[in-house]
C-alpha cells in the first residue's frame, strides 16, 4: 500500500526542481568531518550516496538532471539511480527538509 510520501514523489515529474526547505542548510561540518543537513531543531547526517545526491540539490537543477548526472558519474543504470534518488529525496521531503 502506498504511503502519502510515495504519492508525492510518484506524482512529481522529473522536471520538478528539488530544493532545501526554508531554514534548512546543507554544509560540510569541519568538526565532524562530514556533510550535514541542518534544519530547525534537527540535524541529519547523510551517508555518502545521499551526500552525492544532496550536492546536486541547488534549487535550479531538475530531478531528471540530478538522476542523469549521478547515473553517468557512477556508471549505474538510470532506472536504478532514479529509484535511489527518488527514495532518498522522498524521505527528506517527508521530514520537511526538502521540497519537491
Amino acid at each position: 500500500m502506498a504511503e502519502e510520501g510515495d504519492m508525492i514523489v510518484d506524482t512529481v515529474g522529473e522536471a520538478a526542481v528539488p530544493a532545501f526547505a526554508r531554514g534548512v542548510k546543507f554544509r560540510f561540518d569541519t568538526t565532524r568531518q562530514s556533510w550535514i543537513v541542518l534544519a530547525p531543531e534537527r540535524l541529519f547526517l547523510p551517508d555518502e550516496p545521499a551526500t552525492e545526491i544532496l550536492k546536486l540539490v541547488d534549487g535550479q537543477r531538475s530531478l531528471g538532471a540530478i538522476i542523469d548526472d549521478l547515473a553517468a558519474r557512477f556508471g549505474v543504470p538510470r532506472e536504478e539511480m532514479a529509484g535511489d534518488v527518488r527514495t532518498m529525496l522522498r524521505d527528506l521531503a517527508d521530514k520537511g527538509a526538502v521540497t519537491l
